[in-house]
């Protein structure tokens, strides 16, 4: 049986507190799962940003998209990640990558290491989060029992390997810094290239122990994509041809067919999302906040399904 869709919303501007929270309520009508808030300079504080999301909504799940981990001191993040769990009475969901952008790294005065230390860092810190979040001596508490649910964002296959030990969400780039280009730019793979990442991570798992079938498939490990652009269209090619540019190693067919990029009309979106969901086993689809309004008649389309 297919793992029930959830949808996310990446939030990236703020206004004024009554803007925020007329947003957050605003996509909670709109029927979106997981409110999320990245961690990049220029964009609100995470950890603050959601705690007022949470006073201002009822249902959805409050998430992290994605923590730079290089940011974060291990300690002082336990401590936010609890307090920030018990004041959104639970609805928390961490996610953690070990970051890309060296330009923040170089404005907040932080080191910027190469990507072998970057991961080393993530390592540490989700080993560091499992032993103080799981302490039951340690202050403040969560209150989510053992500690919120983790999400790991990555390609490659040593984030990829750690996700398939500790993570109950991966998140899939699907994308690659290019050679030659700025430390930060990223550039999608193809989805051959995609379905080999996820069928890595489904061997990952296995060797870890946590996957359930000859197939490979674990229900108790959700698979997530950023969802780039959402675009109602009629004629879904020339929509197609128009974004070549920004991915000039993919060919038309391959660009049509990736996750990063949905087009058609509501119907035909939601039978996109079926059929990533049954080729990738991607049943989790955040997209950024321009796009909210966009996809929301496919969140409909798929309700239930």
């Amino acid at each position: 049986m297919a793992r029930p869709f959830r949808f996310g919303v990446n939030l990236l501007t703020l206004e004024s507190a009554e803007a925020w929270r007329k947003k957050c309520r605003h996509a909670e009508r709109l029927g979106y799962d997981v409110l999320l808030v990245p961690d990049h300079l220029g964009n609100p504080a995470p950890f603050p940003a959601l705690a007022t999301a949470a006073e201002a909504t009822e249902r959805p799940r409050l998430g992290t998209f994605v923590l730079n981990a290089g940011f974060w001191n291990p300690a002082l993040l336990a401590r936010e990640v609890a307090t920030c769990d018990a004041l959104t009475d639970g609805r928390l969901e961490l996610g953690l990558g070990a970051g890309y952008v060296k330009a923040e790294h170089d404005s907040a005065g932080l080191p910027f290491g190469s990507p072998r230390e970057r991961v080393d860092h993530l390592v540490h810190t989700v080993a560091e989060l499992e032993r103080l979040l799981t302490d039951s001596e340690h202050r403040p508490r969560s209150t989510q029992s053992p500690r919120p649910p983790l999400l790991l964002g990555g390609n490659g296959d040593r984030l990829l390997r750690l996700a398939a030990r500790h993570a109950d969400i991966v998140a899939f780039t699907g994308a690659v810094q290019p050679a030659g280009k700025p430390q930060g730019t990223l550039q999608l793979i193809s989805p051959e290239a995609l379905e080999g990442r996820v069928a890595a991570f489904r061997r990952f798992a296995a060797e870890a122990g946590r996957t359930k079938g000859s197939d490979g498939s674990d229900d108790t490990i959700e698979l997530n994509y950023l969802i780039q652009m959402v675009g109602p269209t009629d004629d879904r090619r020339t929509k197609a041809r128009e974004l070549a540019p920004y991915a000039p190693d993919l060919t038309e067919d391959q660009l049509l067919a990736h996750p990063a990029l949905l087009l058609g009309d509501a119907k035909e979106m939601a039978e996109q999302l079926r059929a990533h969901r049954e080729r990738f086993g991607f049943s989790y689809f955040t997209v950024l906040e321009h796009n909210m309004e966009a996809f929301a008649p496919v969140i409909e389309e798929l309700h239930g399904g």
